[in-house]
């Protein structure tokens, strides 16, 4: 057990020591109260004054000394010296109540019965205390350990959502783009209110691209404006319909969670199409979990194909970084054509 970093004098002037301190001592006060026949202040004193000697040794063996040989351990030393010191300070007291001229209390047997009964009592009640000290200030220790080590599992965590969200960036922005500098390119009329729509869809969306989580209904505004974008891209080969439980608006989730499986639709399923198709996104909860799918008409998978891009693959991550197993993703073909993209996250 490793010594604690606080200042010697910070640790013994501790509230929580001196209140278990005085309140273990209160039990052989009390009990030898009733039978006492020497004075109680004579009974205070050396019972109180030898509970704050244990006090001060136990707070003192914390840090001193420095290096123990490794078959000792602290807390072990902490418990015998504690408990071995009470006998000595207990003969000290009786030695030093020893009126001049007086025989010595050990010639005298009701002295020596008192020292005994105290010494006795005084070993059992210190010895349990300091245990129960060292047993706490451990489990103090290993909440605080554990605290510790979440927080810096968290900011791994965090750090690395952050390096992924800084892949998928760029990603969706740079396929949107592309999408407009191709209806520029082209002289299509649609060019100035896609981008147009773009800007004030940019305006709303990045801010919170940077964030780790946000709520399920954010992502869903950035969805339908994601793909009111994408229709007036394409007009007459692009459909969409949007649906979701009021009540999922709620729930957290890694930022473009949704939008990645509209963004995959739309460039692997409707673009290559020349017939375009139908997007469907619809937001379900069930059984305590958050169902999200995005079902295409386009394409479908194609023979050969490795998969629907990088953002899938950085979804499947962020995802698992967020809630570990308890998240999945898929896919699956629809037929005549089309694919099937769900994600279910617990809700």
């Amino acid at each position: 057990m490793q010594a604690p970093d606080r200042p010697f004098l910070q640790r013994l002037m501790s509230w929580p020591r001196w209140r278990t301190t005085l309140g273990a001592a209160s039990v052989p006060f009390v009990l030898f109260s009733f039978t006492w026949q020497a004075g109680h202040q004579v009974l205070a004193y050396r019972i109180y004054l030898t509970a704050i000697a244990c006090l001060l040794l136990f707070t003192l063996l914390e840090q001193w000394p420095r290096r123990l040989p490794r078959r000792v351990a602290r807390w072990v030393l902490q418990a015998l010296l504690v408990t071995a010191i009470v006998p000595p300070l207990m003969a000290f007291w009786y030695w030093f109540g020893t009126e001049p001229g007086a025989p010595p209390f050990y010639k005298v047997p009701q002295r020596m019965e008192g020292f005994f009964a105290l010494s006795f009592l005084g070993v059992i009640v210190t010895h349990w205390t300091a245990l129960a000290a060292l047993f706490r200030e451990r489990d103090a220790r290993i909440v605080q350990a554990e605290r510790a080590r979440g927080e810096l599992e968290r900011e791994a965590v965090s750090a690395r959502l952050r390096q992924l969200q800084a892949q998928v960036e760029p990603h969706f922005l740079f396929n949107t783009l592309a999408n407009v500098q191709a209806l520029v390119d082209a002289g299509s009329p649609q060019a100035s209110p896609v981008l147009a729509s773009l800007v004030a869809y940019l305006r709303a969306a990045v801010p919170r691209l940077n964030q780790s989580s946000h709520l399920l209904g954010q992502e869903l505004e950035m969805t339908q404006a994601y793909l009111h974008l994408m229709q007036l891209r394409m007009p007459d080969r692009l459909q969409y319909r949007v649906y979701a439980d009021p009540a999922a608006a709620q729930l957290a989730c890694p930022p473009m969670t949704l939008l990645t499986l509209v963004e995959n639709a739309v460039r692997h399923g409707i673009d290559p199409s020349l017939a375009g198709g139908r997007i469907e996104v619809a937001v379900r909860l069930e059984g305590g979990r958050c169902r999200m799918s995005v079902r295409d008409t386009g394409v479908g998978l194609q023979p050969g194909s490795k998969g629907l891009g990088t953002g899938l693959a950085t979804l499947r991550e962020r995802l698992r970084l967020m809630f570990g197993d308890a998240a999945s993703v898929r896919l699956s073909e629809v037929q005549p054509h089309g694919v099937l993209a769900e994600v279910e996250l617990p809700a």
